[in-house]
C-alpha cells in the first residue's frame, strides 16, 4: 500500500483531506470528528508541559480555535494531528515560558539523570477494595511522569501514552530519531523500578480525555466558534 510520508495512505490521506475540506466550510459534525480523534493527543502533550489539568485544557481549547480559524494555512504536508499537535506545544511553551517555566527542548540538563520518581504500595492480592486501589495507582504514575525531568516526559507521553512512531515523534519535537530512542530509554529507566514493572498497561489509561470532558471542551470550541445550539 503506498504511504505518504506523513504516514498516512493515500486513501486515508483523501478521507482527512475531504475532512479539512468540511471543517473549513465550518461542518459541526468535522469538526466534531477532529476534536474528539485528537483530544487526548493533544490534552496529554500539553499536559506533558504544564503539568496542569485546567491550564492543558486551555491549551486544547486555544488550538482548536487557531487551527480552526486559520484551516487555510493547513496545507497537508504533515497529518493533520501532526499540525494540530504543533500548534498544541507551541501554546504551551509559550505558556510555560510566561510562567517562567521555561522547557529548553534543544538540551540535556545536568541533573535530567537524577529524576525523583515516588514509591508507592502494593495493594494484597484479593484486596476487595481494589478498583479504588487502581485508581490511586493511576495517580501515582500521573504523578510519577510529572517528575520526569520536560525533555523526558514529553518522549514519553508521545511515545509509550500516545503510541507515535520514533519518526513522526522526532519530527513533532524538532529533534533527531535517535535523540528520541535515547530519551525514551532514558525516560523508561527512570519509570521502571517504581511504576512500571508495578501496573503495566495501567499507564496507559493515565491522563484519560474522554467522557463529559471530551464533550465538554468540544461544545465549548464549537461555541466560541458560533457553530451549533
Amino acid at each position: 500500500m503506498q504511504r505518504t510520508a506523513a504516514g498516512l495512505s493515500a486513501g486515508a490521506r483523501a478521507s482527512e483531506a475531504e475532512l479539512v475540506d468540511r471543517a473549513r466550510g465550518r461542518d459541526e459534525a468535522a469538526l466534531r470528528e477532529i476534536m474528539q480523534t485528537n483530544n487526548r493527543r493533544l490534552y496529554r502533550l500539553a499536559r506533558s508541559i504544564l503539568r496542569s489539568d485546567s491550564e492543558a485544557e486551555d491549551v486544547v481549547q486555544e488550538t482548536y480555535v487557531r487551527a480552526f480559524t486559520h484551516l487555510d494555512g493547513f496545507r497537508g504536508e504533515a497529518g493533520l494531528s501532526t499540525w494540530l499537535s504543533r500548534i498544541a506545544i507551541n501554546e504551551a511553551l509559550g505558556r510555560a515560558r510566561s510562567r517562567k517555566l521555561h522547557v529548553e527542548l534543544g538540551a540535556l540538563p545536568e541533573e535530567a539523570l537524577h529524576a525523583q520518581i515516588i514509591q508507592f504500595p502494593v495493594s494484597p492480592a484479593g484486596d476487595p477494595e481494589r478498583t479504588m486501589a487502581q485508581r490511586e495507582i493511576q495517580r501515582v504514575v500521573e504523578r510519577a511522569i510529572d517528575q520526569l525531568p520536560d525533555l523526558f516526559r514529553m518522549v514519553f507521553v508521545a511515545r509509550v501514552m500516545e503510541g507515535m512512531n520514533i519518526e513522526e515523534t522526532a519530527d513533532l519535537l524538532g529533534v533527531k530519531p535517535e535523540t528520541v530512542k535515547t530519551r525514551l530509554h532514558r525516560a523508561r529507566t527512570m519509570l521502571r523500578e517504581n511504576v512500571e514493572k508495578e501496573i503495566g498497561p495501567v499507564v496507559m489509561d493515565a491522563f484519560p480525555f474522554a467522557g463529559w470532558r471530551c464533550e465538554r471542551l468540544t461544545e465549548a470550541v464549537l461555541k466560541r466558534l458560533g457553530i451549533g445550539g
